[in-house]
């Protein structure tokens, strides 16, 4: 997103716990912050992405946070799937530092961001959004007004249910097809051609005869999207029957220590239950 961002003439002032991480980005021309405070001191619009609700928080509060950098006028806009609540809550603080805050979360993965497709649903007050929507088209082209503070992190969170549970029945589909006689990657060749390849089974189903090195979306952020959305599922009286089901798988994988395995490692699992290696 910063290359997209620097790509676009934009300034960038970045900071990461690990500034190493960083470095590829310093050589390409963003400058450092040497916290987030710092960040969101010079910037008039501070973009953040962090894993869960507590390192939200985290990233927000304190001496070095965010909200510590804040004035009146700008504009905090945070990319991260978390609590609803908690995002609305931070907007809340971030209001009374006289500034403004989006949630605007992304949807799609590694190989979409770098060809341009990202798309982003953004939730706050509409004429924050228009004067943001410059920058986030120039990291995905498909951005998306949703409605108030925390709208987009709903949004996200009844997305990125679909994703495993679209994964699991993937599996459930090859592994079928695999035990009857059929060629595991004939199977893949057929369901990635057939009308149940959404856009995300035709990118991460290749992952069941090939997994990649480094996980692209691993198991425990995976379980904690569906956590979430369960839980959303409770307060608002909506069953989610199938994400319940997928989320006791993603813990069955977390039991057979493949914790760190991009999601789609739940083919793995399916197949050992299954007794198929």
């Amino acid at each position: 997103m910063v290359k997209r961002l620097l790509a676009a003439g934009h300034t960038v002032t970045g900071y990461n716990r690990t500034k190493s991480k960083a470095q590829w980005l310093l050589d390409a021309g963003m400058k450092w912050g040497d916290s987030p405070r710092a960040v969101a001191s010079v910037a008039d619009m501070t973009l953040s992405m962090v894993t869960n609700t507590q390192a939200l928080q985290a990233v927000t509060s304190g001496a070095d946070g965010i909200l510590a950098g804040l004035s009146a006028g700008k504009i905090y806009i945070d990319m991260s799937t978390v609590s609803p609540a908690a995002s609305r809550e931070v907007a809340r603080q971030v209001e009374t530092k006289g500034a403004q805050m989006l949630d605007a979360p992304v949807s799609g993965s590694v190989s979409t961001l770098e060809e341009g497709k990202l798309s982003i649903m953004v939730g706050g007050r509409r004429e924050t959004f228009e004067r943001a929507k410059p920058i986030l088209e120039a990291i995905g082209p498909k951005v998306t007004h949703v409605g108030g503070n925390g709208l987009a992190v709903s949004m996200k969170i009844a997305t990125n249910l679909s994703l495993a549970v679209q994964m699991l029945a993937f599996s459930e589909g090859v592994l079928l097809a695999e035990k009857s006689g059929i060629e595991r990657q004939t199977a893949v060749e057929v369901l990635l051609n057939s009308v149940i390849a959404s856009p995300m089974v035709k990118y991460r189903g290749p992952f069941v005869l090939d997994m990649p090195d480094e996980a692209w979306f691993d198991v425990n952020m995976m379980q904690k999207d569906l956590l979430l959305a369960l839980e959303m599922g409770r307060q608002l009286d909506v069953p989610l029957p199938t994400t319940a089901i997928t989320n006791e798988m993603l813990t069955a994988a977390r039991g057979m220590g493949l914790a760190d395995k991009d999601f789609a490692i739940l083919f793995e699992v399916l197949a050992r239950m299954g007794g198929k290696k």
